[in-house]
C-alpha cells in the first residue's frame, strides 16, 4: 500500500513540476497591487505572479491549520466531559446495583388504613 501511495505522489509532483515548466512565462509576470484610500495611498512592488500564489497558499494553510487546531480542541474538551459524564453515570449504576434487595414495592409507602380502602371501594362504583 505504501508502494502504491509513493507512486501517486511521485506522479502528482511531475504532474505539477510540467505544468510549472510550461506556464513558466506567465508566472513570471509583474504584478503591482494598488491601495488607494482617502487617506492611505499604496503600491506594492513588481512581484512575480508564482509569489502571489505561493503565499496565497501558505496563508490558506496556515488559516486552516488554526481552524483545525481550534476544532481539536473543542471535541477533546467535549470528550473530557463526556467522559466525565460516563464516570459519573458508571458511579450511579454500580450504587444501584449495590441496593438490598427488599419485597416492599418501589413507589411511595401505602398506608394499611388506605390499601383497605382501596380494595372496597371498586365495588361501590
Amino acid at each position: 500500500m505504501k508502494q502504491i501511495k509513493a507512486v501517486f505522489v511521485i506522479l502528482f509532483l511531475l504532474l505539477v513540476v510540467i505544468v510549472a515548466v510550461q506556464n513558466y512565462v506567465p508566472m513570471t509576470t509583474p504584478i503591482k497591487f494598488k491601495v488607494d484610500l482617502l487617506f492611505v495611498k499604496y503600491e506594492t512592488p513588481d512581484t512575480p505572479l508564482f509569489i502571489v500564489i505561493i503565499i496565497s497558499f501558505v496563508l490558506g494553510v496556515i488559516f486552516t491549520g488554526l481552524y483545525g487546531l481550534g476544532e481539536h480542541l473543542r471535541q477533546r474538551r467535549e470528550i473530557k466531559s463526556l467522559l466525565k459524564e460516563i464516570e459519573e453515570r458508571d458511579k450511579e449504576l454500580s450504587s444501584l446495583r449495590n441496593l438490598p434487595v427488599t419485597s416492599e414495592p418501589v413507589g411511595s409507602p401505602v398506608s394499611e388504613e388506605s390499601a383497605q380502602k382501596d380494595e372496597s371501594s371498586p365495588g361501590q362504583s
